[in-house]
């Protein structure tokens, strides 16, 4: 995660961003070589294999989109399908310089910049799966303790989050509506402000403070190395932190995470 200030990027969209530029990058100089159509057909794979990947995520989780069909196209909230993208713009840059030289080094910086990207997302994605720290405790409302050690056995999901935070006030609504009815304990951390200005926001936003709970000196982002709100852990059995979802979180990434879990 790259953090500045209270903002941050997930490292998994950084290094899809930089596989990107060096695909557009090597395409550019391809097309010195080969012509400026070689360069278009790049942007072209470029643009459908995004779509793509959108409406492949979209149509794994219609049944979430289907209750807020205009969150499709708040892509800021993550959502997408990989290999979906990557096999519909391959086919594109297939299609597009079937019958120029430019095929095969574009194939080549396709292929190339793809496996970078992907190993390393699978790189990191693997080395933030580790068990969620011991001992953190977190309050709610009425000030009674909560053990996240208790829930050992069992999957959950914790967010961070603080009213101040635009994103996380933005998911706040759907997150609470989830929780009142997922089988999965969706624990909503408020972190570092009390009680009383917790609940002066809830009321002023006609939302229930069921799931809301206090971590008052910030232990639990502080113990994942989470130094941006929002951020979402999804939490298996085994206490081991399976998914770390840095940014505002949609429903249909909410209930993907979910399913992972079972």
């Amino acid at each position: 995660m790259i953090s500045v200030g209270p903002l941050a990027l997930a490292l998994e969209r950084l290094f899809a961003v930089l596989g990107i530029i060096a695909f557009v990058a090597a395409a550019s100089w391809i097309g010195r070589r080969h012509g400026k159509d070689s360069e278009k057909a790049a942007w072209r794979a470029l643009l459908v294999g995004l779509v793509a990947a959108r409406i492949g995520f979209v149509a794994q989780n219609w049944s979430a989109y289907a209750l807020e069909p205009l969150s499709i196209l708040y892509v800021w909230q993550g959502g997408f399908s990989p290999l979906a993208g990557l096999a519909v713009a391959a086919i594109s840059l297939v299609m597009s310089l079937r019958r120029s030289l430019a095929l095969l080094p574009m194939g080549m910086a396709f292929v190339g910049s793809a496996a970078a990207v992907l190993i390393a997302t699978a790189l990191f994605l693997a080395s933030s799966q580790r068990p969620l720290p011991q001992d953190l405790v977190l309050h709610s409302l009425a000030g009674e303790a909560s053990a996240l050690d208790d829930r050992k056995g069992k999957p959950f999901v914790i967010n961070l989050w603080a009213s101040w935070c635009p994103p996380c006030r933005r998911e706040m609504p759907m997150l609470i509506e989830e929780a009142a009815r997922s089988p999965v304990p969706i624990l909503l951390a408020n972190q570092g402000e009390d009680a009383a200005k917790v609940r002066a926001w809830l009321d002023g936003q006609r939302l229930t403070s069921t799931h809301i709970l206090l971590d008052y000196d910030q232990s639990a982002a502080a113990a994942i190395g989470s130094a941006g709100l929002p951020a979402t852990l999804f939490i298996d059995s085994k206490g081991v932190i399976r998914e770390l979802h840095v940014g505002e979180i949609s429903r249909a990434v909410l209930l993907a995470g979910l399913r992972e879990l079972d």
